[in-house]
């Protein structure tokens, strides 16, 4: 059988177009044998290599023990010295018809603050007056039966009967001029009421120190009863700054310890004290001690409620330390810069305390003395750390 040319030129190019793919085939066969290029070791994000140029700006230095005095900073209010306030009210139920114990007012002990009418204290005195005219009656019977009995008109028995009474007048008239005391009026008033046994239901109410109203709760006509606090009284050249301090931080402060308290509403006015008092339980609620320092405040600058903060100073002790510069904060983490070999420095995590008077910071852990530490430039080599 014959094959036209058409015929033939269609065989020849599919035998041209399965030879090409053969060799096609052939080829990738080949690439595919070849090995894979090694890949690349993974870089240690923590290590830097620093340049000539940044190493200049570097300053590498051995870790060291050295002298720091570290701070506790806290906040705290100023408040009114306890020991010399006085809380004061009336001992008597009645009603207020004079008050000039103004707020701000400068009292000295025993100064007036208010006055009042009291028909309690008006009875109370009359009670009084009766046990004095009782006891009087008392006393001429037992005179009389005293002749009497030396008369023989009467009997001993008569006669002890009448000092018994004697002995219970008396004993009355001693609890009603205790209740006068307890009701405020003082033995001279007592002795004026007994001579002239004029009655009086006005009665004042006094300071019981020298020093400032800071607190008044009285109007004239008001009625008060002997449960109300009318008045507060402050003596104010001597104040207290109490600060709310972690119980953690807490165990390192003694009574005495310097205190150097900042005031911000003074143009942060710094001043010097020592810890008084150190609470002995721990607040369930904030987890903290109260602290306390006492400031004289003779120019009276000072004013309570003021806010303060207190910087408790710790005794002096030999730590490994660093400077605050040499610290990088990743992470929220402390960390250091620690010198491998010349030119790179390896990242590594630290523990610190809180920095010191000089600027130095404690190392708890992390860090062995002597170890060369970046002390100066360490923002700038972990700049080019993240650039690398």
């Amino acid at each position: 059988m014959s094959i036209r040319p058409e015929g033939r030129r269609w065989t020849a190019a599919m035998l041209m177009l399965a030879g090409i793919g053969l060799s096609t085939l052939a080829g990738c066969s080949r690439e595919d044998a070849r090995p894979a290029p090694a890949a690349a070791p993974a870089r240690d994000p923590m290590h830097v290599k620093a340049e000539d140029e940044l190493l200049k700006r570097l300053q590498v230095a051995p870790a060291l023990r050295v002298e720091i005095q570290e701070y506790i900073r806290v906040a705290g209010s100023v408040q009114v010295d306890e020991d010399r306030v006085a809380r004061i009210g009336s001992s008597v139920t009645g009603r207020i018809t004079d008050a000039p114990g103004t707020l701000g007012l400068d009292v000295r002990a025993g100064q007036m603050l208010a006055t009042l009418d009291s028909a309690e204290l008006a009875a109370a005195q009359r009670n009084f007056l009766k046990a004095g005219l009782d006891l009087e009656l008392v006393q001429r019977a037992v005179e009389r039966a005293r002749l009497l009995v030396n008369a023989d008109v009467i009997g001993s028995a008569e006669l002890q009967r009448r000092e018994n009474e004697q002995f219970s007048a008396e004993a009355e008239l001693r609890t009603t001029r205790g209740n006068l005391l307890l009701l405020g009026m003082s033995g001279q008033a007592i002795e004026r009421l007994e001579n002239t046994r004029a009655i009086s239901p006005v009665i004042s109410i006094a300071s019981k120190l020298s020093g400032t109203v800071i607190e008044r709760r009285v109007t004239i006509g008001q009625v008060v009863q002997p449960a109300d606090q009318l008045f507060t009284i402050a003596d104010l050249s001597q104040v207290w700054v109490v600060s709310e301090v972690p119980e953690e931080q807490a165990f390192g402060v003694r009574v005495g310890d310097p205190v150097e308290v900042s005031i911000p509403a003074l143009r942060d006015r710094r001043l010097d004290g020592k810890v008084t008092f150190v609470g002995n339980t721990v607040n369930p609620e904030t987890r903290t001690i109260t602290v306390r320092t006492v400031l004289p405040n003779a120019d009276r600058s000072i004013k309570p409620a003021m806010l303060a903060s207190m910087a408790i100073r710790e005794p002096v002790r030999r730590a490994l330390a660093l400077p605050a510069a040499a610290v990088v904060r990743e992470g929220n983490r402390d960390h250091v810069f620690v010198q491998a070999k010349a030119g790179v420095f390896h990242l590594r995590p630290v523990t610190l305390g809180p920095e010191s008077n000089n600027g130095l910071r404690p190392v708890l852990g992390g860090l062995s003395e002597g170890e060369p530490v970046v002390v100066d430039g360490a923002f700038h080599l972990n700049n080019e750390r993240n650039r690398q």
